[in-house]
């Protein structure tokens, strides 16, 4: 690695190469993309982890409300659970 990088530091002194590595703003879009999507993604990982147990049983319910009644043929219009 520390040759790699002696290699890259030819013809120039550390300072020039740092400055011109500082100006280079190759990849900054990329970098703000992600930075957007992380800013999204963290607070709903955090929500659907501290809520996860809750989120569970009501997916659970409405799981065995819908598996309860595949077997009608006939919805009553008056049912409120409807």
């Amino acid at each position: 690695m520390i040759r790699f990088l002696a290699g890259k530091l030819r013809g120039g002194s550390l300072r020039q190469h740092l400055a011109r590595l500082h100006r280079d703003e190759q990849g900054a879009e990329g970098v703000e993309k992600l930075l957007i999507i992380a800013a999204i993604v963290l607070p709903l990982l955090g929500v659907l982890i501290i809520f996860r147990d809750k989120i569970s049983e009501w997916v659970n319910r409405k799981w065995d409300d819908i598996a309860g009644r595949s077997g009608e043929t006939e919805v009553d219009p008056a049912d409120p659970d409807l």
